[in-house]
């Protein structure tokens, strides 16, 4: 066998933007915006907060961008899954954080540029506005456009 054809057989493909938003929120069988779709509709699991803890977030991103922490203390008393609301929110923020892993390349310097205000968001960080899915959109035209090579 020649040697291209070895180390094209082992190569790994990429892992698909809806591969990497499920690692982030630590759910499987995420392939498509309708399967995210459906997630959201039956209700994520409170578990998918300790997930995006995992990926850099703090605990008061969280309780700021998905859940206010009381109500997530009641949530988890009565062992209930997230709204669907929240459960969208939170997928809100596993999209973004999942395409600036994969702009950025590592997710330490993705959390850093999600976390530096930014003229172009008048001296706000990407990450505050994840707060409303308009303020999303903007992060992700950003994202894409340095994805591109478009200086931002």
């Amino acid at each position: 066998m020649p040697e291209n054809a070895s180390a094209a057989a082992s190569t790994v493909p990429p892992i698909s933007i809806y591969g990497r938003i499920g690692i982030t929120l630590g759910v499987k069988n995420l392939h498509s915006d309708q399967d995210a779709a459906k997630l959201v509709e039956a209700r994520l699991s409170t578990s998918v907060l300790r997930s995006l803890l995992q990926h850099g977030l703090d605990e008061s991103d969280v309780h700021e961008l998905v859940i206010p922490r009381r109500t997530l203390s009641h949530r988890k008393a009565r062992r209930e899954r997230l709204t669907q609301d929240e459960s969208d929110r939170a997928m809100r923020v596993a999209r973004i954080l999942a395409l600036a892993g994969e702009v950025f390349g590592e997710e330490e310097r993705a959390l850093r540029w999600l976390r530096k205000p930014h003229s172009r968001f008048e001296r706000r960080s990407p990450l505050d506005l994840l707060i409303t899915e308009t303020g999303a959109r903007l992060v992700e035209e950003a994202l894409h456009q340095i994805d591109d090579g478009i200086f931002v």
